[in-house]
């Protein structure tokens, strides 16, 4: 079983809260991980994914708590909205650390009525697919935090090997597929998994009956990962009204399928472009969806620029979900097109840009978006970062670096 990132931030929760949200989508390894904290703590386990469970939950929500006694984890808990007002219920007359231990498929924060219903007696915590870090075994270090304001020096990085890479892209980080012996082995998997999210966590969550439009829309929307997100041009493509594919759009959302990241524009003076990007975030279920295969990259000049910012930005999220500096995350891009892939942002304001490429060379012109950013943001300015497939990590100027892919492993 692999350790995870998470563990010791969701142990701290249990200590103090009331009622702690485990959030992600589903094979991120959930379950797993709430069964064994339960049964080190003596916790009962009870999962909506069970028909009789459910069943119970649904007919009677009130009843069902009430009939629990003591820390109880509860699984899948969107499957039944109900739940949440009978824990708010609960918790009202027995306010006790760690009573209730629960997990999502489906992101509470885009539903706001479950949300609202437990507001002041609920931490969420998100638990993303394995980073690569969790892979190799090393779940202790924040790699987000270290690109941030790191000693770089501190950390050998080996050479970014090409086969190692692309092994990473394709795999992803859902444990089940990292754990599949062979790339047909993983597709089998994958195409699994979509259709038992697209069929049956989009019905029930939606109530929709005609669903070939959403699994189209994701394949669209692979397409244009890594990419500002057009709304008037994803409708022209997919001959979808605004209105409709909004709404497919915030369902993938809402099971953790596709990412929004929001563009900076802390500065009011500068002309900032506003919109955000659009991710598939998990880059074996990107280079599924996209047909991007080892043998397909074997052959090609140079590696898919969108799949491997996507890998990054994956990364980014689960390293930011237990970061001790609360990172935030954002890109940048100007009116004029000078961009920054990413910013990492710490609660006092502080920046580091970080530009990611997929080749195995750096030059000067590859600091381009980085040196506008340290030039007009000097005050907050912490470092800029190129990531790229080379062997070495190397310093381009004051405060500016060229640093391994590798590093994340």
């Amino acid at each position: 079983m692999y350790t995870r990132h998470i563990t010791p931030l969701l142990q701290e929760a249990l200590a103090d809260t009331p009622v702690v949200l485990l959030n992600g989508a589903r094979q991120t390894g959930k379950s797993t991980l709430v069964q064994t904290l339960a049964s080190h703590e003596g916790r009962r386990y009870f999962t909506l994914d069970d028909y009789a469970t459910l069943a119970a939950a649904s007919s009677d929500p009130a009843g069902f708590i009430a009939g629990i006694n003591g820390p109880v984890a509860l699984d899948e808990v969107q499957r039944t909205p109900g739940l949440f007002l009978a824990i708010k219920a609960a918790v009202d007359r027995e306010r006790k650390p760690g009573r209730f231990l629960l997990t999502g498929s489906a992101n509470v924060m885009l539903l706001p009525d479950i949300a609202d219903s437990l507001a002041g007696r609920m931490e969420v915590l998100s638990l993303y697919p394995l980073s690569s870090a969790e892979i190799a075994g090393d779940a202790s270090t924040n790699l987000a935090d270290w690109l941030f304001d790191g000693h770089l020096d501190a950390k050998p990085v080996a050479p970014c090997e090409r086969s190692q890479l692309v092994e990473r892209l394709v795999t992803g980080g859902f444990p089940e597929a990292v754990e599949r012996s062979s790339e047909r082995r993983r597709a089998a998997w994958f195409d699994n998994y979509l259709q038992a999210i697209l069929y049956r966590d989009v019905r029930e969550l939606a109530r929709l009956e005609q669903l070939t439009e959403i699994p189209n829309l994701l394949q669209l929307l692979a397409t244009r990962s890594a990419s500002l997100l057009n709304f008037a041009e994803l409708s022209r493509t997919s001959n979808l009204t605004q209105t409709t594919l909004k709404r497919y759009f915030t369902l993938l959302e809402t099971l953790f399928l596709v990412y929004r990241l929001p563009a900076w524009e802390r500065n009011p003076g500068k002309r900032l472009v506003k919109a955000p990007k659009v991710f598939v975030p998990d880059t074996g279920l990107l280079a599924h969806l996209a047909n991007w295969t080892v043998a397909r990259m074997d052959v090609a000049s140079g590696l898919p620029g969108g799949l491997v910012e996507t890998f990054v930005l994956g990364e980014l999220l689960k390293h930011l979900a237990f970061s001790p500096q609360r990172l935030s995350l954002w890109h940048y891009r100007t009116q004029n097109n000078i961009e920054v892939d990413f910013i990492l942002e710490n609660r006092s304001g502080g920046i580091t840009g970080i530009e990611v490429k997929a080749s195995a060379s750096v030059d000067a012109k590859d600091f381009k978006g980085l040196k506008h950013l340290q030039e007009t943001e000097a005050a907050i300015f912490q470092r800029g970062i190129v990531l790229y497939s080379g062997r070495e990590l190397v310093p381009f100027g004051e405060k500016l670096f060229a640093v391994p892919l590798s590093m994340w492993w």
